[in-house]
């Protein structure tokens, strides 16, 4: 192309002389592409990076707002004339119009050297506001400058063949810079021009700065992080998070990456071309010289300027409608294309006709060009938007029924390839071809020579090769083919090959962990809402099955995990029948834990769905047979989900109240012996545990059939229930508001049910009927028949009372519960010598309703009730010389925890000070009791000043009655002045005259004596258990009495049998137990022979230990090991060496190996 130099016009005339058969003023056609950066240097402004263009172009406007109106012949006309010469003003003026900045002030320098200023280069560059951007985008040169501030050009008018797709549309403010030179001529010369000048010159502050800009991007978004930081910490004099800061009035260019694959390669046109020249008419040259020429007079200068801008808004506005309308054209083509996707996404794929399209419309290129070339506002981004959206429609609708095959036979039409001129023969040229290596006898060759054209070909080719495939991936790595199985089993048209597919989604792992059985699990509920139900039963199911009994539990998990997954997407007789089947051979074979709590959790998401009220007697066997699993987690899993929902599916039928907590009492009352011995604690903690599950439904079925349902809305200020208003659930499914469906909606009717129960009664309520009326006295029956002193049953009991009373509310517990407990223990006065009224209260009754009723909730007022109720019950206990395990019991429950325990000594003071020797009495063996759970600073300020207050009662008995409890604090308490206290009563009693004859006194210290001496201090132990039980055998020895005798003989035998296993210091032992013993066999071989055989051995024993301790002792280190009884091998054998003498050097040879 030849174009118009201006500095030399020489250039011309030589390019005109080697194209004599093209015209001088020929521009080239716009299918060569629009100008584009030299590729030598990316970071050029766009003054550089542009192209030699003609200087003067028709209807342009220069900065300065005059009209410059020269056409092309013109040019040409110069070009050809050496006489014809342009001004400099005029050159000035295009290059600042075009932008070339660099050049202009190249220009402006050379001038200034020359002695010829020009005043517009001058006022320019001498006006900072010249070099600022403009909303973030230098101004392009293809904007007009007029009163409104920067027009944007229109559209470039193009053809399709003309576009680069690789590279950016020089049309409208396109933030890069970056364009396809004008021809492959010019982009080679300036890249030689360019790249001499990059390689011997020294880099540019401005470059530098621009390429750390862009390396450290590139770092960054590499994962090159640390380099980042040192090459930032490098130059820390430039913001790279900045591009502004670089200093660059230009638009940041493209990353590193995408320069250095298109730096310097400009694809060639795919199309062939031709130049085209193209002219304009004499009137419109002359037009544009007057309107140059007058440009320079003032008054003319401002009306021609109104004039353009005028005539360019008008065009512009036309243009940007015609912008918009084929905007919208474009986005309801792409509509409709996306409906004729969906609708045949499932049969195989309709193809395009091109064939048909080609043969019936030869030109169809022609078109789209032409109807480019007519609508030039459209940019070229749209246009090929428009394009494809064309190709897309031209096509038509194609016929349902045509096969992917015809396009594939089409495309091998459709592509040409150039033969070459050659006379070879096709056997030479295929036996010249074979050297190319290529290989389509194998499998994978075949697959790789056969690239798929259709969506049904792709999911053929996928299902032929994922077999392979799976096998050589990682494991760890291989739920990274699960979206591609699972997308190849849903659209594969061959059911074999689906079932090898999700053959292998199943296998894919071999022992899956807990994350790639939840992607598993995920893409099989994907599949099964794709397929729907139909297929997850034919083809889902059976892999389910197949793997079963497989040997791996994980494997088996992911068995029972998808079943309660697709529970929701098979058909609900499959639901109630194959996959409950299923789930119940796994609940009863699979020794795993983890896989029978699975199933628990399916078999409950199962009971969610199923709809079969005959499947409910299966359901009930079901929760038993879960219920009375060994596995702690798999009964945490049937409390959590299995019991609420076969809950829910009860209180669906109707079921619940009639049938289900009935039979689970029914159920306990068979456990309950007729005497108080023989009751299965672990079967009736699995019916009590579920019948603690069920009190959250129960209680939502009260709430629901209540008088006041139909009067329930929730309102705006409807208050938030309480956070302590029910007992945490445990799992969501028992939280009573999930089971209402909201907690507004529970708050609503928690206010109208206290409301009934307060003021208007149960009349009409047959639920809670139900519960007044017949679960509580069946529960309270059922109570009175359970043993007492079971300390798991009455733990248990009181828990379900208390989770009872506390869901039902306050209200319902004061009026509703409390007065059927009242009646039936009846602690009234006049009642204490009753013999009837006597009974009930030894009974489990009183510690169930002290510690499940009467402490769900701790008000003051609640507060009192109890430590009433404990001193009547332990008041009427003594006087009636009752058993007090009722009452111990109640003391050991609420004991547990140390909210209750100034209540409790509350209780027990009043016993201390109480006018009945028998009732301090009770008190103080209560304080046993109390003792182990209190801490020190209660037990030296509360329990230790009323034992001793009670140790010196006017009654022995009561005084007997404190040795248990001094007992047990020599036990517990470390505190060494408490010990003493303790220490001194206890000497009291065993050295007082007094008590020299106290026969009962001595048999509750020897007893206390055998309880507390093993684990009591050893001091303790030592200095005054066993010097004590010394004197006491010794003195048996001489009783008159003989039945006293034995009885204390007896109770010495159990001291010291338990204290035998102690560690006996020697002295101790020949001083103290070894004579003691001897006491003791004196009087067991008189009275007891059978105890006499079993203390001779204890003697011998005791002897042989005395004796080994005595050589031990002799030998030296040797006593360490027979006294180290604990010590490990390596321990003793590090403890040997360390004694020895010998040198490093024998040590080494010790451990060498004999030749």
């Amino acid at each position: 192309m030849a174009s118009v130099n201006p500095f030399n016009l020489s250039d011309s005339e030589e390019e005109a002389e080697r194209r004599p058969n093209e015209s001088v003023d020929t521009q080239r056609s716009p299918s060569q592409g629009a100008p584009g950066p030299p590729p030598g240097n990316p970071f050029s402004s766009p003054a550089e990076a542009e192209p030699p263009t003609p200087l003067l172009s028709s209807n342009r406007t220069s900065p300065n707002g005059e009209g410059i109106s020269v056409s092309a012949p013109a040019t040409s006309a110069m070009a050809g004339s050496t006489e014809a010469r342009v001004s400099v003003d005029l050159i000035a003026a295009q290059l600042l119009r075009d932008q070339f900045i660099l050049t202009a002030l190249e220009f402006h320098t050379e001038l200034l050297e020359a002695g010829r200023e020009l005043p517009r280069l001058r006022d320019y560059f001498s006006n900072p506001g010249n070099f600022e951007r403009q909303g973030g985008t230098p101004p392009a040169k293809d904007q007009v400058l007029g009163p409104g501030g920067p027009l944007n050009r229109a559209g470039s008018i193009s053809t399709l063949d003309s576009l680069d797709f690789a590279r950016y549309s020089d049309d409208g403010n396109r933030e890069s810079d970056e364009r396809v030179a004008e021809s492959d001529v010019l982009s080679q010369e300036r890249k030689n021009l360019k790249s001499c000048p990059e390689i011997q010159e020294p880099i540019r502050q401005l470059e530098k700065r621009a390429l750390n800009f862009l390396v450290n991007e590139y770092l960054l978004k590499n994962g090159y992080k640390l380099s980042s930081i040192t090459f930032s910490d490098e130059n820390d004099d430039q913001d790279f998070e900045l591009w502004d800061d670089v200093g660059l009035n230009i638009p940041k260019p493209p990353g590193l990456l995408h320069l250095y694959r298109n730096c310097g390669n400009v694809p060639p046109s795919q199309r062939n071309m031709v130049d085209v020249s193209v002219a304009v008419d004499a009137s419109e040259l002359l037009g544009n010289c007057v309107a140059s020429e007058s440009s320079k007079k003032p008054g003319l200068s401002q009306q021609q300027q109104t004039e353009v801008v005028q005539e360019l808004e008008y065009q512009l506005g036309l243009l940007s409608s015609e912008k918009q309308s084929l905007a919208d054209q474009i986005k309801k083509l792409q509509s409709e294309i996306q409906t004729l996707k969906r609708t045949v996404s499932s049969p195989p794929p309709a193809t395009l006709d091109l064939s048909s399209q080609n043969s019936s419309h030869p030109s169809s290129s022609s078109n789209i060009i032409t109807s480019s070339t007519d609508s030039p506002s459209v940019d070229n981004s749209q246009t090929l938007e428009g394009r494809g959206v064309s190709e897309a429609g031209n096509g038509g609708d194609p016929p349902s029924k045509q096969k992917a095959s015809q396009l594939q036979s089409c495309n091998k039409t459709h592509v040409h390839f150039d033969q070459p001129n050659r006379k070879l023969s096709p056997a030479f040229q295929q036996a010249l071809l074979s050297f190319c290596r290529m290989c389509s006898d194998s499998r994978l060759g075949a697959e790789v020579s056969r690239i798929a054209d259709s969506e049904e070909s792709v999911m053929l080719m996928l299902g032929r090769c994922l077999p392979h495939i799976v096998p050589n991936v990682l494991l760890a790595k291989r739920e990274e083919l699960i979206p591609l199985i699972l997308c190849t089993a849903c659209l594969h048209p061959e059911p074999k090959e689906r079932d090898q597919l999700l053959h292998i989604l199943f296998n894919l792992i071999k022992r899956p962990d807990d994350e790639q059985r939840q992607m598993i699990l995920t893409g099989c509920v994907a599949f099964a809402r794709h397929v729907g139900p139909t297929r997850v039963e034919a083809e889902l199911l059976p892999q389910c099955w197949e793997q079963i009994n497989h040997k791996y539990p994980e494997r088996r998990l992911l068995v029972a995990e998808s079943c309660g997954a697709l529970a929701p997407y098979l058909p609900k007789e499959i639901r109630s029948s194959l996959v409950l089947s299923m789930l119940q051979q796994m609940l009863a074979e699979d020794k795993a834990d983890m896989v029978r709590e699975a199933v628990v959790k399916s078999l409950g998401i199962i009971m969610g769905y199923i709809d079969d009220a005959d499947k409910y007697p299966q359901g009930f066997e079901l929760m038993l047979l879960s219920l009375g699993d060994p596995s702690e987690r798999v009964v945490n899993a049937v409390h959590q989900v299995f019991i609420p929902a076969f809950s829910a599916w009860s209180t669906e039928l109707g079921n619940l109240h009639v049938a289900l907590i009935p039979s689970l009492l029914t159920r306990i009352e068979k456990l309950l012996p007729q005497g108080e011995h023989g009751l299965d604690e672990h079967k009736l903690h699995i019916f009590l545990s579920a019948l603690q599950s069920l009190i959250p439904p129960l209680f939502a079925l009260v709430l629901q059939n209540a008088p006041f349902t139909s009067r329930a809305a929730v309102h705006a200020d409807t208050p938030a229930i309480e956070v302590t208003r029910f007992p945490r659930p445990a799992s969501p499914l028992q939280d009573i508001a999930t089971i209402i469906g909201s907690r507004e909606v529970l708050s609503v009717l928690l206010q109208l049910y206290d409301h009934q129960l307060e003021l208007e009664g149960t009349t009409g309520w047959d639920s809670l009927l139900w519960v007044v009326n017949q679960l509580l006295p069946q529960l309270i029956e059922i109570v009175g028949r359970i043993n007492v002193t079971s300390s798991t049953c009455v733990h248990e009991f009181s828990r379900f009372f208390w989770r009872l009373c506390r869901t039902f509310g306050k209200i319902f517990t004061n009026t509703k519960v409390k007065p059927q407990f009242q009646e039936i223990l009846r602690l009234s006065e006049e009642n204490v010598d009753a013999s009837a009224g006597n009974g009930i209260l030894t009974k489990a009754t009183v510690p169930i309703y002290a510690t499940g009723v009467l402490t769900c909730y701790n008000q003051e007022e609640d507060r009192k009730l109890l430590v009433g109720f404990l001193e009547d019950v332990m008041t009427t206990l003594s006087l009636s010389h009752a058993p007090l395990d009722s009452l111990k019991a109640s003391f050991v429950e609420l004991g547990a925890n140390p909210a209750y325990h100034e209540l409790l000594l509350t209780v027990l003071w009043y016993g201390v000070v109480h006018t009945s020797a028998l009732v301090r009495c009770t008190a103080a063996r209560m304080f046993e009791l109390l003792v182990k759970g209190v801490n020190e600073t209660l037990v030296a300020q509360r329990v230790v000043p009323a034992l001793i207050t009670l140790s010196s009662d006017p009654e022995i008995s009561v005084r007997i009655s404190t040795i248990p409890a001094f007992g047990t604090i020599m036990e517990t308490v470390t505190q060494k002045e408490l010990q003493e206290r303790v220490k001194m009563q206890l000497a009291s009693f065993l050295e007082d005259p007094q008590y020299q004859d106290q026969h009962s006194l001595h048999i509750e210290i020897i007893r206390t004596f055998g309880r507390v001496g093993p684990n009591a201090e050893p001091r303790f132990r030592d200095e005054f258990v066993l010097p004590h039980l010394h004197k006491l055998a010794l003195a048996n020895n001489s009783h008159a009495v003989e039945s006293k005798r034995i009885d204390i003989a007896t109770q010495l035998f159990e001291a010291y049998s338990a204290l035998s296993c102690c560690f006996i210091s020697e002295e101790v032992m020949v001083n103290h137990f070894l004579p003691g013993l001897r006491c003791l066999h004196a009087d067991m071989e008189q009275l007891s022979p059978e105890h006499e055989v079993i203390l001779s051995s204890m003697i011998k024993e005791c002897e042989i230990k005395v004796e080994n301790r005595g050589m031990s002792d002799a030998q030296g280190s040797i006593s360490i090991a027979s006294s180290l009884v604990g010590e490990d091998a390596k321990t003793k054998f590090l403890s040997k060496m360390g004694q020895l003498t010998t040198s490093g050097a024998m040590l080494a040879n010790v451990f060498q190996r004999k030749k």
